[in-house]
């Protein structure tokens, strides 16, 4: 289902790293080009090997970005919420999409046609440079997911998921997980199971969860236990 873009799908798209250094006046060109796509949770937008023609970014709910091994097993590459966006160097080559992407709750997208984009850098090369900050702020969230399955325990990259969710100072907090434990355990490249085990060591820290929600009594404990050396100090602090 498309839709043509309200004055809040507008500022969200212009607060998105995708759009933030551009000048408003290529900005508005690009938005005018763009439409709105409302997905239902589960409804797919595109699959492994489809040939991309839009750069999207979430104005709400959740999107999935993932790829099926040769054994059926499925890789959370990547979860994107509200003011992400994904896909720019691929639309932009007009290559095939690396990943399947899929709408984990009710999800509405901005779509911005790569032909409107590419116009535009013919035009105005200087605006490649909001390309670059996109591509560059995606490759070290990337490095960043590769040191935490490398260099962090499973309840460690369960406590770095849940601050990530908690209030800017807030020293306790009960949060809401945006998704199931299914698609968060796949996240954080652990097993089901695993995502068991974690959370029910950090019930040692005073972290409760629930099936939609985790209620968190000390912050500053979860954030030692993320910060601590995933092979020595983290026998202290749990």
């Amino acid at each position: 289902m498309s839709l043509k873009l309200s004055a809040a799908h507008r500022q969200i798209a212009c607060q998105s790293r995708l759009f933030a250094t551009l000048p408003p006046e290529l900005s508005d060109g690009l938005l005018d080009a763009a439409h709105v796509v409302r997905l239902r949770r589960g409804q797919v937008l595109f699959q492994h090997g489809d040939d991309a023609h839009a750069i999207h970014i979430v104005a709400d709910g959740w999107m999935k970005l993932y790829r099926i091994a040769p054994n059926g097993a499925e890789a959370v590459v990547g979860v994107m919420t509200r003011g992400q966006s994904f896909g720019e160097p691929i639309a932009l080559r007009r290559a095939a999409y690396p990943v399947s992407a899929e709408a984990t709750t009710a999800c509405d997208l901005i779509a911005v046609p790569a032909r409107a984009f590419l116009d535009m850098l013919q035009t105005r090369p200087e605006a490649a440079i909001s390309i670059l900050s996109a591509t560059f702020l995606h490759l070290q969230g990337l490095v960043e997911q590769i040191e935490q399955l490398k260099a962090r325990s499973g309840a460690q990259r369960v406590a770095e998921f849940l601050l990530e969710l908690c209030p800017e100072g807030a020293e306790s907090a009960t949060v809401v997980l945006p998704y199931d434990k299914g698609l968060i355990a796949g996240r954080l490249g652990m097993k089901p199971e695993s995502l068991s085990r974690a959370f029910a060591k950090l019930r040692e820290l005073g972290v409760r969860v629930n099936q939609s929600s985790a209620a968190i009594a000390s912050v500053s404990r979860l954030q030692d236990l993320a910060q601590a050396d995933a092979f020595g100090a983290m026998s202290k602090v749990i």
